[in-house]
Order: C-alpha cells, then structure tokens, then sequence
C-alpha cells in the first residue's frame, strides 16, 4: 500500500519552514523576553544570522555557564575538602582521572597497567576505547611542568575545550536533521540539565557522534550513519541500540539494502578502531583478547546497583545487594524493547526513527542498574527529534536539574559524617523516582504520538519522517495490523490508511481515506 503523500511527502514541506512560536505556545510566551512571536512576513535564513548559526552559538554560550558553575570545584572543591565538590554540585570525574587512570604519569591506556596506589583499585581504564583516545589525546595537550593540582586544572580545561565543539556539533546536527524545523535545536541549546552536566564525564563526544549518524540517516546516507553510530559505540555503549529501530522501520518499509549498509558500516568503524586494542599476543605467540581492552565490559558487568536506579531504591529499602540486577534489568530491556517492536509494526503510520531511537535508549536507562546524572546528555538529542515540543521537554528536564542537585546533597549528607549535612537517603530515593516518572512521561507523549500520528508536532505541515532518510515517505511493505480512525465513530478500522498534515479536512488537519 502506498502513501497518500506519495514518496518523500515532507519534501512538500521544505518550502515552509515551521516557525515554533506559531504552533508552540510556551515558545509564543517565552518570545515575549526578546520581543514577541516572530510575524508571517519575515524574512529567515536571509543573512549571516541563520537559526543553525543562532543556535550553535547559544548553545556554546550555556556551556559556557555551565563551565562557569564549576568555578567553585575549579578553585579548591576537586582537591580540598571532603564534601565541598558536592555542597556546591560542580563535581566532574575529569580531573579526578586526570591522576586515578594513570594520564598524570604518562602510562597508556589499556596497555599499561595502573600501580595501585595511584588509581585506588581500578588496574585498567574502564572506558571504551575511542572515549579513552579522546581523554589521552586531551593528556597531551596538558603541559606537564606546575603542580599536580594545576595539571588537573588545565586538564579540565583541555577536555572542556574538546567537549564545547561536541556541543556545537550537536547542536548544529540536531538543527539540520529535520530540514523545515532548525528552530527545534534551540531546545538542545537552552537545556538546563544539557549546561548542568556537560562536563562531568566524556559521554557528549559519543552523543556528538550519535548526532551526526542521525543526520546522515536523514540525508538517505546510510552506509555513513553506520560509520558515524559504530564510533559512537566505541566511545560509549548505548548508541548501538539504535540499530535496532533502524532494523523494525527498514523491515516495515521494506528497505533492506539501508538497512545492511548501516549495520556493515558500524561493525567495520566499530572493528576498525578496537581490534588494534583489543587484540595481543600470549606468552605462547597466540592472539588473545587484552585486559586492558576487557575491562570496561568486566567493569560494567560487575558493579553492582549504583546511583540513579530503580534498583537502588529497591536495595536500599529491602536490605538485599540485588546481585541479580544484571539480570532483572535485562529482561526488564528485553520486554521494553518487544513492546518497541510491537508499536512499530502495529502502528497505524510507520512511527518516525527519532522516537524508536528515544524510547529504546530511555529504556536502556531507566532499566539500567546506574544513572550517572550525565546519561541525561544521551537523551537530550532524541528527545528533541521526538518531541519537539517546549512543555513536555520543560517538565522533563525540571526532573532531571532535580536529579542533578540532589545526587550531589545527597553525597555529601553521606560523605559528612555525624553531621549529616545534605539531602538523606528517603529524600534521594523521591528524586530518584521524580526523574524516572519525568522520563517515563517524555515517553509515554511519544508513544501517543505514534498511536495517534496527528498529534505528533513534526507530522502537523503534512510530513511523513524528515529524518528518516531513505523510509521517508516509503510505502509500508510489511505490518502486523493497519488502522484508520473513523471520524464519526473514533472506532478503529482495519486495513485503512490516513493522511495527516495541514491541508487535511479532518481534526488537526488529517485526512481518512479507505
């Protein structure tokens, strides 16, 4: 069956640019700070001032502030004082590996060992390893002369200097991906929770990454996607999950030359840049797999429940350490991800491949058995191609700053001592709960979105998926079950299809046909 906008309908679109304060009413209201809704007669894109340009440069400037908000741990609170990195929630693992993972003393990751007396425990990096290139290739560009706390600093700096082009990369991605709607990377730019974290970790080079395959797929360059999320898996696990939407849509489109061409293009980047690591030779002049390589994996097979987690609330509550939680969380993964495949194939319209992506990887979150505060940064681009609405993101990112603020009082109540000064354990446990529910909310708009694809804002002018590339607009070659909603009855009808966009007669402008 065919589409009714026939093939790349969004194409239709591109002639109109979807201006967000003409259809999003908290954008309308928060114009007003800089002079109101934009009018119908004016002219974008026209001069130097381009919405990508605008919102690169805003989201280098709230990076910025967030490197101002360290300021606190910068002067004294990563090297003195048992708390004070927490009480002024500007904490970063950064300068702390500067010296635990050995790029002090020159030692090279995965391949020397770290002396226990310098890492507290840990013998090998546990990063993958294009993220562990990025923290040595940021080691050498630290000078080596001035005290160890000065070293730390300017490592920071370093690190914080690569990451802000991440930042730009990932808004100008975000912003290109869906040609008639640059305006929704400014959801990126001002996040909050995006400023708060950005720096904690090395997770926005992966996210960078991740970006980039998104708007490769949306230019119909699947082989380059492949590429780009096949790096994104060598710095961080998480983007290889979206193989998996790709697969579902290329399977219900019927699209599997894109489909093979972006999984070869990510296990050959992926292969490409681990086996010179992961491979060596024993003492018998055989290959084998290198410590070195295998300790992220071991490491995140081994931690048990950590921060962030549904399970910890569970832990802390019964008494018991879950040692099982690998395995809950696993199977918890494995039915979220067949409730994913079963939307996408009994959706009445192939749902778009931002909102597969979302979901899956918000599922690997919430069933994770730790939530760093930075993960955050893995959804932020997703959620913004999702749902591109400044409500629903509003809401979700007030959990996640909640989070922020209180993973850090609550390391310091804990790291106070008799004192007990921060947030206790009850308190923590609610914020916990406060950001799973906001995550689960972000999700649950999606999934209304793909039940009911008129209310999906991206599908309002009319188009199919602008960043879905080569299934934008594509006939569907295989679904379980096709839907039409009778506009007199609201009853499903089988084996229809619908039309959604603006010139529809229908409500929120969609069209039934039979």
């Amino acid at each position: 069956m065919t589409s009714v906008n026939g093939p790349h309908s969004s194409g239709t679109a591109a002639r109109n640019p979807v201006r967000p304060t003409a259809e999003d009413e908290v954008a309308a209201a928060g114009s007003e700070l800089i002079g109101g809704p934009i009018g119908r007669r004016a002219l974008l894109g026209v001069n130097w001032w381009t919405p990508v340009r605008i919102i690169a440069l805003v989201a280098i400037g709230m990076f910025a502030l967030g490197m101002v908000q360290k300021v606190p741990c910068y002067n004294g609170g990563w090297f003195f004082g048992a708390t004070s990195q927490y009480t002024h929630a500007c904490y970063s693992d950064i300068p702390h590996l500067y010296g635990g993972r050995g790029f002090a003393i020159d030692l090279v990751p995965y391949f020397d060992r770290i002396p226990q007396n310098v890492s507290g425990g840990m013998d090998y990096l546990e990063y993958p390893v294009l993220t562990g290139l990025f923290m040595e290739v940021a080691s050498w560009l630290t000078p080596h002369g001035g005290s160890s706390q000065h070293r730390a600093q300017i490592y920071w700096l370093v690190n914080s200097g690569m990451l802000m082009i991440c930042t730009a990369v990932i808004a100008v991605c975000v912003s290109r991906t869906h040609r008639t709607r640059p305006w929704d990377g400014l959801l990126v730019a001002l996040s909050p929770a995006f400023a708060l974290t950005a720096t904690i970790n090395w997770d926005l080079f992966a996210v960078a990454l991740t970006a980039a395959a998104m708007l490769m797929w949306s230019r119909s360059r699947p082989l380059a996607a492949g590429v780009l999320l096949g790096l994104a898996t060598a710095a961080k696990l998480y983007p290889v999950l979206i193989l998996g939407p790709i697969f579902l849509l290329c399977l219900r489109a019927g699209r599997w030359r894109a489909w093979w061409a972006a999984t070869a293009g990510a296990l050959a980047a992926w292969l490409v840049v681990n086996l010179p690591v992961m491979l060596t030779q024993d003492q018998q002049g055989d290959l084998a797999i290198r410590e070195g390589w295998k300790k992220f994996y071991t490491f995140s097979q081994e931690r048990p429940v950590d921060f962030g987690s549904i399970w910890l609330i569970i832990s802390q509550r019964t008494g018991d350490p879950l040692e099982d939680a690998n395995t809950y969380g696993t199977l918890l993964m494995l039915v979220a991800c067949a409730g994913v495949a079963a939307l996408t194939l009994c959706a009445p319209r192939r749902p778009r491949l931002a909102q597969l992506a979302f979901l899956v990887v918000a599922a690997f979150i919430v069933t994770n058995k730790v939530y760093s505060p930075q993960y955050v940064l893995w959804l932020i681009p997703l959620a913004v191609l999702a749902r591109p609405r400044w409500r629903d993101f509003l809401i979700w990112q007030a959990g996640e700053v909640l989070y922020f603020v209180s993973i850090w009082m609550y390391l310091a109540y804990t790291g106070s001592g008799d004192k007990h000064q921060g947030l206790p354990t009850e308190g923590y446990q609610l914020a916990i709960v406060l950001h799973l529910l906001g995550t689960l909310y972000l999700c649950a708009v999606v999934i209304r979105d793909v039940l009911l694809p008129e209310r999906d804002p991206v599908r309002l002018d009319g188009s199919d998926d602008p960043s879905g590339g080569v299934l934008d607009g594509a006939p569907d070659a295989f679904a379980l079950r096709r839907w039409r909603r009778d506009s007199g009855s609201g009853k499903g009808v089988a084996q229809g299809y619908v039309s959604w966009g603006s010139s529809g007669a229908g409500p929120h402008g969609s069209t039934y046909r039979e």
